[in-house]
């Protein structure tokens, strides 16, 4: 039991720059006390003394914060960040090097005996506030964002964000998206350029490049009509495109 405590230790100095001393971590950090405890929980839990475990999580709860079942199978060198309200359900698997944040629910969406809590495979984040629910498998080394909410598997290396979750690639994918978005001549309205959403940025990629479009067909029919070419009436009669108002709908 001591030997994983070594390792969870060593996690926290690779994971938060705030961690000074091995003192501190051991008496300050309620995510090492939480661990240590679950650790002994899940140990009684697996020799069959329930109650004795279920009493232990309780405790656990009470001077941390952080709620583990002592059914939850924990990995090595787990690192949960702050720690308060994070809720870990009793069928839940968690890998190696796994870090999750304050507020953190891994939790389920079924009252059925059986696996009903998330997997999560080696070196998945989980960001603050997130909840992730259901028997579903999140893959290794993907990311969960703050406060999103995912009810489906998350692939491998990949990102998921928002309420409902949204799955975002690679970063080679992202980044190409991006180069995309400046090449149609990206400039959102009331957007900063570094908005985390990229389905808002793509969007506003596309209203960029039709406002230009429309301004572009307004001065060839200016042109068309200086040099005595009439256009359709319905041409004329277009109404103007709005880029602002569009903006506004889908911000």
């Amino acid at each position: 039991m001591f030997r994983p405590l070594r390792e969870d230790i060593r996690a926290v100095f690779d994971r938060d720059p705030a961690a000074r001393s091995s003192w501190e971590v051991i008496t300050c950090y309620p995510g090492i006390h939480a661990l240590f405890m679950h650790r002994l929980a899940h140990w009684m839990w697996g020799h069959r003394l329930r109650w004795l475990a279920r009493f232990t999580a309780h405790l656990s709860r009470m001077l941390t914060g952080i709620e583990i079942h002592p059914g939850a199978t924990i990995g090595r060198r787990f690192f949960i960040d702050h720690g308060m309200g994070v809720v870990i359900g009793e069928t839940a698997e968690i890998g190696d090097d796994v870090t999750l944040y304050h507020g953190v629910t891994l939790g389920g969406t079924s009252w059925n005996k059986g696996k009903r809590h998330p997997t999560l495979e080696n070196g998945v984040v989980i960001g603050a506030g997130a909840k992730v629910l259901g028997p579903i498998v999140i893959g290794a080394g993907a990311k969960v964002g703050s406060n999103a909410v995912v009810t489906k598997p998350v692939p491998a290396g990949a990102t998921a964000v928002g309420n409902p979750v949204r799955i975002i690639d690679n970063a080679e994918q992202d980044r190409q998206r991006e180069a995309q978005a400046e090449k149609l001549g990206f400039s959102a309205y009331a957007v900063a350029r570094d908005q985390d959403d990229p389905l808002v940025k793509a969007i506003h990629a596309l209203l960029d490049h039709a406002a230009e479009t429309d301004r572009r067909l307004a001065s060839l029919v200016r042109e068309l009509d200086a040099q005595g070419v009439k256009c359709d009436e319905e041409v004329q009669a277009a109404d103007a495109f709005d880029p602002q108002y569009l903006s506004k709908i889908v911000d």
